[in-house]
């Protein structure tokens, strides 16, 4: 009997195992839910950020070719003018939306149908775009003023675009 001897204890309890898997559930569930708000503050973020560089790169191509030239701002994102006798600013035409697991994006704003570029550079319209994501409550805005067409990024809250000092 001496080489027969088993050991009890060697183990987990089911009780234990329970508790275990309870608890790496719970964990798992907060990471999941905080992922999905991060990610979609990203997509918000990444399309703000395509929103700003589809209008400077319009600038600087109007500016290179030395004519005018035209943008459209459809829910996807920059496109050539509808029908317009304005070429379009080829360099421009980007989907506001990332190419890789793309969530959805929602775009407001009150652009013209053509956003012109004038042969110096300048932008001849102005407008507010917003754009926010299911999974957060960011909503991100593009302010572009006249004469000049300065674009200032900020944070969109109680119906206005507020200046947002993290950006």
């Amino acid at each position: 009997m001496r080489g027969s001897r088993i050991q009890r204890g060697a183990g987990f309890s089911l009780a234990e195992l329970l508790v275990a898997i309870a608890i790496l559930g719970v964990l798992a569930s907060l990471g999941w839910s905080g992922g999905t708000e991060i990610l979609a503050r990203q997509r918000v973020e990444a399309a703000a950020r395509r929103l700003d560089q589809g209008i400077q790169r319009g600038r600087v191509e109007a500016q290179k070719r030395g004519q005018p030239c035209g943008l459209s701002l459809e829910s996807e994102g920059w496109g050539p003018p509808p029908a317009s006798s304005l070429p379009p600013c080829l360099q421009t035409l980007e989907r506001l939306k990332e190419p890789i697991a793309a969530g959805d994006v929602q775009l407001t704003h009150n652009f013209p149908a053509v956003l012109r570029f004038s042969s110096n550079g300048l932008v001849l319209d102005g407008g507010t775009a917003v754009l926010s994501s299911a999974g957060t409550t960011l909503q991100r805005c593009l302010v572009m003023g006249l004469p000049l067409g300065i674009t200032r990024l900020g944070r969109y809250s109680s119906g206005r675009c507020e200046p947002d000092p993290s950006l």
